[in-house]
């Protein structure tokens, strides 16, 4: 193991993780970005999931919990899935279609917890479509907190291996 790599890893995701705690507008967040993140660069898919899973549930922690959790900790499951298909080939543009891909994941996962689960709406099909047109405003600033934090870490990773050699991942 890389260990400066993994270390390096590790703080970028509980750095992202702690922006959460600060005030920022709704939905403004880092966490489906450090998914994607650590799906992409950390060599042990185990630690690809459990790292940033960690650091969410740490700030949830803080935050507060609440029932739709497992919803939500199973959708950034998904989101570094997603990571592990730029593992081979990481761009720009394939970090920025899959941090967009991850928003749409989110907002499709989460409002339909939210139409299922939190009694607000009415269990028909126009209960689900008032569900996500009341949700749309705020997509914005998901999809805004996605591209934003994922050109932040993955920029600054590519920087930082770019910086010392030492961080980049060893060839298999």
């Amino acid at each position: 193991m890389n260990k400066p790599r993994f270390l390096v890893l590790t703080g970028m995701i509980v750095t992202a993780a702690a922006f959460r705690i600060l005030s920022h507008p709704p939905d403004f967040s880092p966490i489906a970005a450090l998914a994607l993140f650590g799906g992409a660069h950390f060599a042990d898919k185990r630690a690809a999931c459990l790292v940033p899973l960690a650091a969410m549930f740490l700030s949830d922690l803080v935050l507060g919990l609440h029932a739709l959790l497992p919803v939500i900790y199973g959708c950034f499951a998904l989101v570094v899935c997603l990571g592990f298909l730029l593992r081979e080939r990481r761009s720009a543009g394939r970090s920025a279609m899959l941090a967009l891909g991850a928003s749409v994941l989110f907002f499709s996962m989460s409002n339909l917890a939210v139409w299922a689960f939190s009694g607000i709406y009415p269990k028909t099909g126009a209960g689900l479509a008032g569900c996500y047109v009341a949700a749309l405003p705020f997509f914005q600033n998901t999809v805004a907190g996605d591209l934003c934090f994922s050109t932040v870490l993955f920029g600054g990773m590519a920087l930082a291996e770019w910086r010392f050699p030492k961080l980049q991942p060893a060839c298999t």
